[in-house]
């Protein structure tokens, strides 16, 4: 096939290439050129981290003798990404970003790439197995071989067209595997960390970046997001794009009240935007006992904590729901259920009250999950529906 290879500069994505050339595929290289305009004034760190992983990605494609592109979705990455994870987390709520680059721009965006160029296939090098089921009668996503290293929470947003136009490599391999397939072909990044990071916060601030990031757009920084290599960009027709709106609500980053579950004041936080469900360390609360986050009001800028067995949680409700194997649940099902990128899946029963409504109960208390992060559930490794917590 002719298949659109998704290229960071990373270890994944240049093992993923290579294989895939060596199945016999022609594989056309491109690198998103996301950190541009406003993004990257704010977050420049992350700016010049991305430059060097283009570098790396075009030496890649030069190895192989494929062709490399590199694609402006600055405009999608700052609309779609960037402002969605301000907005979300000023609403004291905890956002995912790599949920939604993946949706908007590694599925959709990708995708649309594909069609332009005329391609039969996006491939990428998550951790996660697509393949025809026969029975189901549709596309299905699986969690990757690899436990440790299952990236189907993220993909979670894939469409049906998404997964029976994309190649997913590594589900079958052990990131160690990946790392010796990558040695043996002499790659430069065969032993380059993994990021750990979200790419534009890559020291972990996430409110200095906000705080910089307002400030940008309120100066008018943002410069249209051209390409920094000075080449003409062809391939970034298409990819929608919104306009600055930098008017940001700071309120949820400045102090307020610490109180128990009982309304007792016990000290005063730092706005509760720095705060996530069910979160221990950081509260600045002195206690005989571990506290826990158990509660956040943006309304009235209160922070709720309490001991542990004051914060688990049975029963989780998401909305925007997608369903990814099925066209709604019929009746109460039994599923292996997840709330966060690193939680291990637990049995829980699944139900979904209206097509935009999923919820599930857990079978044993589990730590809270936090609103605006994501519940994706299966049935044994296949990624059945997920949604957003509300």
């Amino acid at each position: 096939m002719k298949v659109l290879a998704a290229l960071s500069g990373g270890v994944d994505s240049s093992v993923m290439a290579a294989l895939l050339q060596g199945e016999g595929h022609e594989v056309v290289g491109l690198t998103m050129s996301l950190l541009e305009g406003t993004v990257a004034t704010a977050a420049a760190e992350g700016a010049t981290a991305a430059q060097r992983e283009a570098a790396d990605a075009r030496a890649l494609c030069a190895n192989l003798g494929i062709e490399h592109h590199v694609a402006n979705m600055a405009d999608t990455f700052r609309s779609q990404v960037v402002e969605r994870f301000c907005r979300v987390y000023l609403d004291g709520r905890t956002p995912n970003p790599c949920i939604d680059c993946n949706r908007h721009l590694k599925l959709a965006a990708l995708q649309q790439q594909r069609r332009t160029l005329g391609l039969d296939a996006v491939a990428t090098g998550h951790y996660a197995r697509v393949g025809f089921d026969e029975v189901r009668g549709r596309w299905v996503l699986r969690r990757a071989l690899d436990e440790a290293k299952d990236q189907s929470y993220v993909l979670f947003r894939a469409t049906q067209d998404d997964l029976a136009h994309l190649l997913l490599p590594l589900g079958e391999l052990t990131k160690s595997q990946v790392r010796a397939l990558a040695q043996e072909r002499g790659f430069a990044c065969a032993s380059k960390p993994d990021s750990q990071d979200i790419c534009f916060v890559p020291d972990g601030d996430y409110v200095a970046f906000i705080e910089r990031y307002s400030a940008a757009c309120d100066a008018g920084a943002y410069d249209g997001g051209a390409l920094g290599d000075g080449r003409p960009e062809t391939l970034a027709e298409g990819v929608g794009a919104a306009s600055i709106d930098g008017e940001f609500d700071l309120s949820t980053l400045k102090p307020g009240p610490i109180v128990d579950n009982d309304g007792k004041l016990l000290g005063t936080h730092q706005g509760i935007a720095r705060y996530t469900l069910g979160q221990r360390k950081g509260i600045g609360v002195a206690a005989p006992q571990a506290l826990y986050v158990c509660g956040k009001d943006a309304k009235s800028n209160t922070l709720t904590v309490g001991p542990l067995d004051e914060a688990l949680v049975t029963r989780v409700t998401a909305h925007d729901v997608s369903m990814v194997d099925a066209t709604a649940l019929e009746g109460p099902t039994r599923v292996m259920a997840k709330t966060h990128y690193r939680h291990v899946p637990q049995p829980a029963t699944a139900t979904q009250p209206d097509a935009d409504t999923l919820v599930i109960e857990f079978d044993e208390p589990q730590r809270p999950a936090a609103p605006g992060q994501a519940l994706v559930v299966y049935d044994d490794d296949v990624l059945l529906a997920g949604g957003t917590i509300a």
